[in-house]
């Protein structure tokens, strides 16, 4: 489970769960056509249908069909077409569009970020293209689209004096060395990259909960 701490949660599992799960992300069996299976079995076309039918408590309302957030907040549709129109940018996510489509991505920005209008109106956004950025590291194209005006991170904040340096990064490895695992090496998880906050490494410390230690 990769979780940022706020609107997004990434779930990966090893080839030996295919198609052994079921639930609202699908039966993971390499096709996506056909993960619409509602709790008794059955394979629907309807969204509604089959999200309603994973409600865990049925004193849980079902959704129910919503118009499109932009249609219903037109004040913020010009603002949304700004923002998520860096999705289509060739000078940031070019390297990625001949590799993941980008049509749904821009889509779904424009929907949450028209939708998210009662506060935290830029973290819909960021989420939105953040998903767009780890699609491309699965590619195996690092995307760097942070800046200091279009969702920042501030990792640096969380450094204490004397202690470790821990810094952004679009593209970090998922593993860092520790006091019990020395080599920073992880056999059993993903090598994929992963974005956030990192530890900055200067190959003599280690990271520990109390802090950087020497490596000795």
């Amino acid at each position: 489970l990769y979780w940022d701490n706020k609107t997004s949660l990434h779930i990966r599992l090893s080839p030996s769960f295919q198609g052994k799960v079921c639930g609202l992300c699908g039966n993971y069996d390499g096709n996506g056509k056909n993960d619409f299976v509602t709790r008794a079995g059955e394979e629907v076309v309807e969204p509604l249908k089959f999200g309603n039918s994973w409600r865990v408590f049925t004193t849980c309302s079902k959704a129910k069909i919503v118009s499109s957030p932009c249609e219903l907040r037109p004040h913020r549709h010009t603002w949304a077409a700004q923002h998520c129109n860096i999705i289509n940018e060739e000078g940031v996510f070019g390297l990625c569009h001949n590799l993941v489509d980008r049509s749904k991505y821009y889509d779904i920005c424009m929907q949450d970020t028209c939708a998210c209008d009662t506060g935290g109106d830029c973290e819909c956004f960021c989420t939105a293209v953040a998903a767009y950025a780890a699609a491309c590291r699965e590619q195996g194209v690092c995307i760097s689209w942070r800046t200091p005006t279009i969702c920042p991170l501030f990792c640096d904040y969380y450094n204490s004096p004397g202690g470790c340096e821990w810094h952004y990064q679009s593209c970090g490895d998922p593993c860092i060395k520790t006091c019990t695992n020395p080599s920073g090496n992880c056999s059993n998880i993903t090598s994929i990259k992963v974005e956030g906050k990192n530890f900055f490494s200067n190959f003599t410390t280690v990271w520990s909960y109390e802090g950087c230690l020497s490596q000795s």
